[in-house]
Order: structure tokens, then C-alpha cells, then sequence
């Protein structure tokens, strides 16, 4: 998936503050903390029934992230940067079974009533969700490395999100509060990541062309993680709308 971008005015090169500026800018406009069905959770207005569904289909995304960075680390020839980037694979699969944030999630999963042999096959996992996951896989494979890291940098949003649900979640959906350990540990990794991802955008994006692409692929991030909920919130909000094949919940 080839990212491009234009300067908005002429070619002259953002400073390494403009360019973080804009990329905040993209944050705040377009991640998914403002999403009507993450709205209504923060709100404690979900059912549990509607927790499951996003927990169950959120698991997909999860599970994509460690082929998506395998897919990142192939595409370096420098030693060190492999070596700073190979820690997210080992935060999401850990190092052994039982460990790591894609066992965090499933044991979230199973806080909200779903049993984990119905989480890790996906079979349940919304047609619009695999898709857009699909679409990041795509993007990072097709892209160059530096439009695939800047990709990553919704990172830069993700801890205010997180500190934000689990107060929340405590609140308004207290039965998920032994399944939190996923977002314990994102609060300190993902703003690691972040600065990382940051640096390396900002001292490797020389021309304005490639800033721009970074910008784009930012925005780009944001809209799949937006369809994401999107397809969620169709199908287990609106009534009616759970497509052939998907998770049902118990009624």
C-alpha cells in the first residue's frame, strides 16, 4: 500500500517540534478515543453483552500486532534497530506460554463470560474488523519502513485512552477488573514504543515529501482502528445487523 503525500505549502522541511505538532494534531482529530461506541463504554452505557463483542473482536487486532512487527523487522538491515524494535513481538507473545499481552487479552475476554477456546480461533470475529486488520497488515507489508513505523504512532494517543478505560471500566463494568492486566501493562509500553517510533520518523523523514507520508500514514492508522469500531458498533449496537457466522452473545 504506497503512502504519498503533498507539502500543504511549497517544500520546505517541518522542524522535527512542527512535525510532531501535526502528527498530534492528526491525534486529536482522528483517533478513535472519540468514536461514538467507545463514547458509550466510557460512559458505562454498554451492555455485556456488547463488552464481549468488542473484547472477542478486538482480540483479532491483537493477535495481528506481533505479525505486523515481524513484517516491520524484515523490511531493516540496521542491527540496532531491530534490536529496539523486536521488544514489542516480545511484549505482545511474551517469552513463553502464558505470558504477554496477547494472553493479557484473552484473560480479558474471559472476565467478560467468553471462554478463551471462543476468543483465539476467530472464527466469531466480524467481517469488517478482520478486514481492516487485514488492511494493516497490508500496509505496513507494502509500504516503506518508515511510512510502517510511522503507522505505530497512534501510540502517542494510546496511554491517556488507557488510563481513561481502566478508571472507567472499574466504574461501570467492575466484573472486568481481573482481566486488566493487558492495559497495566500498555501504560508503560506504549509510551516507550512511542518515543521510539517518534525519533526515528523525525530523523529519518529528510525531505518534506517523506514527512508527509508520515503524516498520511498516521491518518491512515487512525481510520483502521476507526472502522474497527465502526463494524462493532454496527453489529452489536444497532440491533438487528450480527453478520452470518459472527459471535452471538447469549441473551
Amino acid at each position: 500500500m504506497e503512502m504519498t503525500g503533498k507539502a500543504e505549502v511549497g517544500d520546505e522541511l517541518l522542524t522535527p517540534e512542527q512535525l510532531r505538532a501535526r502528527l498530534l494534531a492528526v491525534g486529536e482529530a482522528r483517533y478513535h478515543h472519540r468514536h461514538p461506541f467507545h463514547l458509550r463504554m466510557h460512559a458505562g452505557e454498554l451492555t455485556k453483552a456488547q463488552m464481549q463483542a468488542w473484547a472477542l473482536n478486538r482480540y483479532y487486532y491483537q493477535s495481528r500486532i506481533p505479525m505486523k512487527d515481524a513484517l516491520l523487522l524484515a523490511k531493516s538491515d540496521d542491527p540496532a534497530f531491530r534490536r529496539a524494535w523486536r521488544k514489542r513481538i516480545l511484549d505482545h507473545d511474551g517469552d513463553q506460554d502464558g505470558y504477554g499481552g496477547i494472553e493479557k487479552w484473552i484473560q480479558l475476554a474471559e472476565a467478560s463470560g467468553l471462554a478463551r477456546e471462543q476468543v483465539i480461533p476467530c472464527t466469531g470475529v466480524l467481517p469488517g474488523v478482520r478486514f481492516a486488520v487485514d488492511a494493516y497488515l497490508t500496509l505496513v507489508r507494502e509500504s516503506s519502513l518508515l511510512v510502517a513505523v510511522a503507522s505505530s504512532l497512534t501510540e502517542l494517543f494510546s496511554r491517556d485512552l488507557i488510563s481513561l478505560r481502566m478508571d472507567l471500566m472499574r466504574v461501570h463494568y467492575p466484573y472486568l477488573v481481573p482481566g486488566l492486566a493487558y492495559f497495566t501493562g500498555r501504560l508503560t509500553q506504549a509510551p516507550e514504543d512511542a518515543t521510539f517510533a517518534l525519533h526515528y520518523v523525525t530523523t529519518q523523514a529528510r525531505t518534506r515529501s517523506e514527512q508527509e507520508q508520515v503524516i498520511a500514514a498516521l491518518s491512515s492508522k487512525c481510520e483502521i482502528l476507526w472502522a474497527q469500531l465502526d463494524a462493532i458498533d454496527y453489529a452489536y449496537v444497532v440491533p438487528g445487523n450480527i453478520p452470518p457466522g459472527c459471535f452471538v452473545p447469549e441473551v
